[in-house]
């Protein structure tokens, strides 16, 4: 599915941003309540000692859903196709999401959370999709780390909006303040915005996304039609169009292609192949040595990581102890003291949203340049080495005294830590890819992977929040959860080093070579009137035996000439 160019294989960006636009609202709206959750939380009527207590635990049932679902997800999307099973998750979602705002009970809320992450297994459908679309190993830390910048982008509006519109009536009394609605339901505005944008991604999704999944491309897809037929008064025709249209009547375009054409002809399709892509993969093929490691390193890196954006926006709301406040009692550097950083909401949504436009930046700009020049798993390594380093040092940050300071410290140490997990979540998701036998289980393996970091992320924030409220709970150990979380992350990154960098998936289908012929011969008619066609038959075989074709890439950050052992 990538482009076809005399210089080399080129990233399928129509598609690419048309996923990316599917995907945005899922990190919009997650990250949106974590600048309120800790006082949504207090509104519930839970005492402010164990406020992280059930923060952790609200994260965590979320995670547990969302893991005990991951595999049936994967499963559906490897039998019914990614793209209906992808458009489900999101609906499911923004129903979710719009029932989370109106909660007025912490059940209510925690019902809610459990319902939402069982009904969307989207993140691993997701990698899928782009694994399938950028079969291309050069190309492959460009295009995954497409998803970890729509999350950087998600990240920089969802706070922001999560923190200015929570609580409407307190915040802004002369528009807000008499409407009972917001008085009812201080939570829902936000999300109510994240619906709507939920909404734009489905619609998005349903009139634009191409099926990836290679035994599901010749079913019709009424979805694309209509977007074909709804986006065909505005596409630009080129000088051959009249040549083209008075030959054929009308000419398809890679749209319509996609959505009514198999990639190979039924007649021409063997029997045994077939067989082989409508049986499920069996539990050997997907659990290979380095799998499981992968696997195993995806987990603890899940689980410190986003227990940590759990436990931070509680730790910036937990009431701020001053100098004068300081005893012998209650402090005993370098191990016994207590105090946060005192922030409400608004606050801690300004703090997320300078982080999520650093991470972008870095995502954007360095994360490829790293990759090129150091290769996959040694950044992955190097990232598995600073998260400790973070964690450990995190709760010293509120003993600084001058507020500058704090800051500057505080937000240096964040920044260190975004651009470990840029790095880490695309570099770990490459390889666990390439670790893979064949695009036929890459559905089910992610499947796994997001049920094994959906326990990490069910386990890391209920015990990080019950060790924080332990913590505080007269002993004044504020270090607990992230001297946890430290020696967690310092676990974690010992199997990085037992990794071995695969060499990626084959698919289990060849193309037809007459078929390919075909779809040449329209590649180059398209490019006379200057539209860019994905080619369907690209492979990461090039023949029965898988032996590879060296490509060339020239991504805006240098071409890179280099094969995959030499990357390593």
């Amino acid at each position: 599915m990538v482009t076809k160019n005399k210089d080399g294989p080129k990233l399928p960006k129509q598609q690419l941003a048309i996923l990316a636009i599917a995907r945005f609202a899922e990190p919009l709206a997650a990250t949106s309540i974590y600048p309120y959750l800790p006082e949504m939380i207090k509104n519930f009527g839970v005492p402010k000692n164990e406020v992280a207590k059930w923060a952790g635990f609200t994260g965590s049932i979320f995670s547990v859903a969302q893991s005990m679902a991951a595999v049936p997800w994967g499963r559906a999307s490897d039998r019914f196709g990614r793209k209906p099973i992808i458009l489900l998750g999101i609906t499911s979602t923004m129903i979710c999401f719009i029932l989370w705002g109106l909660s007025t009970s912490l059940t209510m809320a925690i019902t809610v959370r459990f319902i939402m992450g069982a009904g969307n297994g989207n993140v691993g459908i997701l990698r899928t999709m782009v694994a399938e679309m950028v079969p291309e190993k050069e190309l492959q830390p460009k295009a995954f780390s497409l998803m970890p910048l729509v999350w950087s982008i998600g990240s920089v509006f969802g706070p922001a909006f999560g923190g200015f519109f929570a609580q409407p009536a307190k915040q802004y009394p002369s528009l807000f303040g008499n409407i009972d609605f917001f008085k009812k339901y201080p939570f829902a505005l936000p999300n109510i915005v994240a619906g709507i944008i939920f909404f734009i991604s489905l619609m998005t999704g349903l009139l634009f996304l191409r099926e990836t999944l290679e035994s599901r491309r010749g079913h019709q897809d009424w979805g694309l039609a209509l977007g074909e037929k709804l986006t065909r008064p505005f596409k630009r025709r080129g000088p051959h169009y009249h040549h083209h249209h008075d030959r054929n009547n009308r000419r398809h375009s890679f749209v319509d292609d996609g959505a009514s054409a198999p990639l190979l002809a039924p007649s021409s399709l063997p029997t045994s192949i077939a067989s082989v892509e409508t049986d499920p993969p069996t539990l050997r093929e997907i659990f290979t040595p380095q799998t499981i490691i992968n696997l195993t390193s995806y987990t603890f890196l899940a689980l410190h990581s986003v227990t940590f954006d759990q436990v931070l926006p509680v730790f910036l709301n937990y009431p701020r102890v001053s100098p004068h406040d300081r005893t012998p009692s209650n402090t005993h550097l370098p191990f016994k003291f207590s105090g946060g950083f005192g922030l409400s909401s608004d606050k801690i949504g300004t703090i997320y949203t300078v982080y999520g436009i650093a991470c972008g930046v870095v995502q954007f700009f360095l994360f490829p340049w790293f990759c090129a020049r150091f290769g996959v798993l040694r950044c992955f390594r190097a990232a598995t080495l600073l998260f400790p380093i973070v964690y450990l040092l995190t709760p010293y940050t509120a003993l600084i005294e001058d507020t500058h300071t704090r800051y500057a410290v505080f937000l240096t140490l964040i920044l260190v830590k975004g651009v470990a997990v840029i790095i880490g979540f695309p570099c770990t998701t490459i390889l666990l890819t390439n670790s893979a036998s064949s695009l036929r289980i890459l559905g089910t393996l992610n499947g796994f992977a997001t049920t094994f970091s959906g326990l990490g992320r069910a386990i890391g924030p209920a015990m990080a929040g019950a060790i924080f409220t332990w913590g505080v709970t007269g002993r004044d150990y504020i270090i607990a959860p992230w001297w946890f979380l430290s020696l967690v992350a310092a676990i974690g990154a010992i199997p990085s080093w037992w990794i071995v960098e695969g060499e990626g998936p084959t698919r289990s289908l060849q193309t037809d070579s007459e078929e390919s012929g075909e779809e040449e011969g329209e590649e180059e008619e398209d490019e006379e009137e200057g539209v860019e066609v994905l080619d369907e038959g690209s492979t990461l075989v090039s023949n029965s035996q898988g032996s590879r074709a060296s490509s060339t890439m020239d991504g805006g950050y240098g071409t890179i000439k280099k094969d995959a052992q030499e990357a390593r």
